[in-house]
């Protein structure tokens, strides 16, 4: 920094003013490339500092000294996401038999920042192939990562994200609970999101299996209790009408435990019996029939469908009345409005689904079960970066008192969970 400081003002009494018509000349390439150079400098500085406390001044005479300067290397350091060149002093031990490594060095060296970009890169759609071109002309152009090691380092930061999302503890309440199945080639992962009791999402756990059998969830949610998940506390599950979720949720939550059908998979599954000439009428009915606030009168109306469709259409009245209570509980719950638009189906879950999906396109094939759990919990963790608050999540408190008062549960200790 000793070419740029040849004025002694300072700013707010701690950064110097430095040589304008200097820092303008360098600057013409752009902020991003002089802040490269000023940083670069000043780790040159650094290493001659520390060379200073162990080897003494460059060209003074010490008889005291534990170790003497021993010329210079070419050497790498991180810079952002890729690496640089850069010239390294060199000591050795006064006995000569031994180099000391500078500790700075290492500090410059630390890899994290390098893994941490190429995976934000990857996830972000960014082929191995092309990472390179994500640079500024000259700002770590002159070590640009390979193709194979930016795979290479891309699968070491995925591990260890991975492994932080599946050992990651669950704290405070969650009021409700969406679970989903998404099939990845041959294996089914099936994923649980959970909704806070301050309305924000976040990503509980991840299994696989070949379909969305009972033991398979139940293994899941052993895993969530396990990691802090209040198994006692009251709570709405949002599923895609699976009998397997049911079971499973019902076998380990029991009574603290409310079902809520996927109202969009109901509406879909019913429309799937029907020609296309009907399609349209009858799913206005039913959209109608869900707009109800009161639960006997959309109860009433969903009946009065399937009453219509019985003669002509019977595996359609059917599988509307399947489950029908099921797909019904937030309008048992009282749930208002636009909290109840949001818990009665698993369209929130399966937006965080399709992210995940985009995240990993690129892979076809997926030998375990293992690697498609792995690949999908990274593309989760791409989606939980834009997640947001549910909508109506202020009603949140009335959806707990609510589930307190049909599980016969004291709903003050829940709240003082959060």
């Amino acid at each position: 920094m000793e070419f740029y400081q040849r004025e002694k003002k300072t700013v707010k009494d701690t950064i110097k003013v430095i040589d304008a018509e200097a820092l303008l000349e360098r600057a013409s390439d752009g902020l991003l490339r002089l802040s490269t150079e000023i940083g670069m400098e000043v780790m040159s500085q650094i290493f001659e500092y520390e060379v200073c406390q162990i080897a003494g001044p460059k060209g003074k005479h010490n008889n005291d000294r534990a170790a003497y300067r021993h010329g210079t290397e070419k050497t790498k350091v991180v810079l952002g996401g890729a690496k640089a060149s850069a010239v390294r002093p060199r000591i050795r031990s006064k006995s000569g038999d031994e180099e000391i490594p500078l500790e700075s060095l290492t500090v410059f060296q630390k890899e994290d920042p390098l893994n941490d970009d190429i995976l934000a890169h990857l996830l972000a759609g960014v082929s191995s192939r092309k990472y390179g071109r994500t640079f500024s002309a000259g700002v770590g152009a002159d070590a640009c990562t390979s193709k194979s090691e930016v795979s290479r380092r891309f699968t070491e930061a995925m591990r260890t994200k991975v492994d932080q999302f599946f050992g990651r503890l669950i704290y405070g309440s969650y009021p409700a609970i969406m679970i989903d199945g998404m099939v990845l080639g041959k294996i089914t992962v099936i994923a649980a999101m959970g909704i806070r009791n301050d309305g924000k999402k976040q990503m509980l756990g991840l299994t696989c299996g070949g379909s969305e059998n009972s033991e398979v969830v139940k293994a899941l949610l052993a895993d969530l209790i396990e990691r802090g998940l209040d198994p006692s506390e009251p709570r709405l599950y949002t599923i895609d009408g699976s009998k397997a979720l049911v079971k499973a949720i019902n076998d380990t939550f029991g009574n603290k435990a409310v079902i809520q059908r996927c109202q969009v998979h109901k509406k879909r599954n019913v429309l799937a019996h029907l020609p296309e000439s009907e399609k349209q009428r009858i799913g206005l009915k039913i959209s109608s029939a869900y707009m109800e606030f009161d639960h006997k009168e959309a109860k009433r109306k969903l009946e009065l469908i399937a009453r219509e469709l019985e003669m002509r259409y019977p595996s359609a009245a059917e599988s509307l009345l399947e489950g029908l209570d099921e797909t019904l509980s937030v309008h048992k719950l009282s749930v208002p409005g636009l909290l109840r638009k949001t818990l009665s189906s698993t369209n929130a879950l399966e937006s965080a689904n399709s992210v995940c999906a985009g995240v990993i396109r690129r892979v076809t094939n997926f030998k375990t079960g293992e690697a498609a759990v792995r690949q999908a919990a990274a593309g989760f963790m791409e989606a939980e970066r834009g997640f947001r608050r549910i909508k109506g999540y202020r009603e949140l408190p009335l959806l707990q008192a609510e589930l307190a008062r049909l599980t016969g549960t004291a709903l003050v200790d829940k709240m003082e969970v959060a």
